[in-house]
Formats: structure tokens, sequence, C-alpha cells
């Protein structure tokens, strides 16, 4: 079965260095809180707002070692009042957990995105 696993963070500035961090950051505690095997994943659809544009979130996830598995980078809705410099995630996972055993990722100023679940470990 593929479950697919959410998570988003702010980034302190438009930079490829904080960009990276900051990916490094989300995507190693998705994977610590889901225990998620790179094999596992099918795929990763990366978005960012506007004003993120040094780097790609890809480009973070790659140089985590995450180099076979399929990324996809988009810009998110502009919406007014959107919460400023958030990457978001949405990773698909191979995996045998139920919808309810998943644990969704928000980190920094993204906790405001899903503060319902943001804390649930």
């Amino acid at each position: 079965m593929v479950r697919g696993v959410r998570g988003a963070i702010t980034v302190e500035s438009n930079t490829a260095e904080a960009i990276q961090k900051a990916v490094h950051r989300l995507l190693s505690a998705i994977v610590a809180r889901n225990g998620i095997e790179q094999e596992e994943i099918a795929s990763v659809i990366f978005s960012t707002t506007k004003d993120i544009d040094a780097e790609t979130p890809a480009f973070g996830a790659r140089q985590m070692g995450w180099t076979s598995i399929p990324l996809f980078c988009t810009q998110e809705m502009e919406v007014p009042e959107a919460l400023a410099r958030c990457i978001r995630v949405l990773i698909h996972v191979n995996t045998d957990k139920s919808q309810d055993e998943i644990r969704h990722v928000y980190l920094d100023g993204a906790v405001v995105l899903r503060p319902d679940i943001a804390g649930r470990d």
C-alpha cells in the first residue's frame, strides 16, 4: 500500500544553505518519526512559496543521498496572508502502516499550518 506523509518547514532566509539545511531537517524528522527506509519511498513532491528561489528542495534531498528517488518541485499556490518562506513536502511511501499510524511533521513556523497534528508523536 502507498501512503502519503506530509510535512512542512519554514526557512530562515532565501539562501541555498538555509534551504538545504531546512530540507535535511524536515526529511530527517519525517523518516525518523515514521521509520521509513529509503527504498520504501516511491516519490516526493516539494512545493515552495514564491519567496524561495535560491535553491530547489530536491537539491537538498539529493545532497542527503536521495539520488534514486523521483523528486519533483513546484511553486505553492499564492494566497493572501500565506505563510512566508515555507517548504512543503508530500512523500509517497510503500508501507503496511494504517493512515492513523502515519506521523506528519510540521517544524518551526510551519506548525501553524497544522497545529492539530504538529506536536503529535
